[in-house]
């Protein structure tokens, strides 16, 4: 119990921290663009942000979304939201060297990022140790950001029943995913960065990992058999579950099926 109390604590610390670098990282991203400065973002082959200034994107939205988007928005998808939108696209690309193709990525993620926010002002500051209800008053910190008509609201919402009621099945879902998630907010392109920067492959022969790569190269979303299955030579068993996007299956990239395999990996069902 203890455990899962320090635990939610520094959740808690890690949210407050990221808010107050998202302040400081759009304070010095707007001061470097006056001095004619914009910051080139970088992609991988799987079109996942990566570093160098991946991090600092990042913060920049989460900031600019909680400037320009209030707390009582619950859908995203809302198109009184456009106009904001189009500021929130604006002041990226006023910022950054960033293709208008990568739109729809950084809208999915200030979406991801307010929702963020919502839940960390909820269990901060209007849940006891509990998790029950407190009427708490607006923090000053966050006044800049919300005014007292939207945190009413806010408080509001989160009294509502249904709302409750949904909240904690969402809450029992996510206590015991069948599938732990484990890339946190930097996304699966720079954990991958950080993963090959701290050696993590060292010890996997070249051969193997050649033999990863070319795999990578070749495999379509059509195929049947996955890159994992195909590097140790065994069967695709019923049991194995492939990460899916819109378009169909998306095979695993080299590096991260090097991972599994350093990590000892046999090719048993899971």
């Amino acid at each position: 119990m203890a455990d899962d109390q320090h635990e939610e604590v520094s959740k808690k610390v890690s949210a407050e921290e990221e808010i107050r670098r998202g302040i400081t990282v759009m304070r010095r991203v707007v001061q470097g663009r006056s001095r004619g400065i914009i910051l080139d973002v970088y992609w991988n082959n799987q079109g996942q942000l990566i570093e160098p200034n991946g991090h600092t994107l990042t913060s920049f939205i989460g900031a600019l979304v909680r400037n320009e988007i209030p707390i009582t928005c619950d859908d995203w998808r809302n198109k009184e939201l456009n106009e904001s939108k189009e500021k929130i696209w604006s002041e990226i690309k006023r910022c950054f060297n960033i293709e208008e193709e990568r739109r729809g990525f950084c809208m999915k993620l200030a979406g991801k990022l307010l929702r963020g926010f919502r839940t960390f002002l909820s269990s901060k500051f209007l849940k006891d140790t509990d998790d029950n209800f407190v009427d708490a008053e607006l923090p000053k910190k966050y006044e800049s950001l919300i005014s007292a008509e939207e945190w009413e609201a806010f408080k509001s919402k989160r009294q509502d029943p249904v709302f409750q009621r949904i909240s904690a099945t969402n809450r029992e879902r996510a206590s015991s995913p069948a599938y732990p998630y484990r890339k946190g907010r930097v996304g699966y392109g720079r954990l991958e960065q950080s993963m090959i920067k701290g050696g993590k492959f060292r010890n996997i022969s070249s051969c193997t990992c050649f033999k990863c790569e070319e795999l990578s190269q070749s495999l379509s979303p059509d195929d049947t058999k996955g890159i994992l299955s195909r590097a140790l030579d065994v069967p695709e068993y019923s049991g194995r579950v492939r990460a899916e996007h819109s378009r169909g299956h998306f095979p695993l990239s080299a590096v991260f099926v090097v991972t599994i395999l350093s990590d000892g990996w046999q090719g048993k069902s899971a």
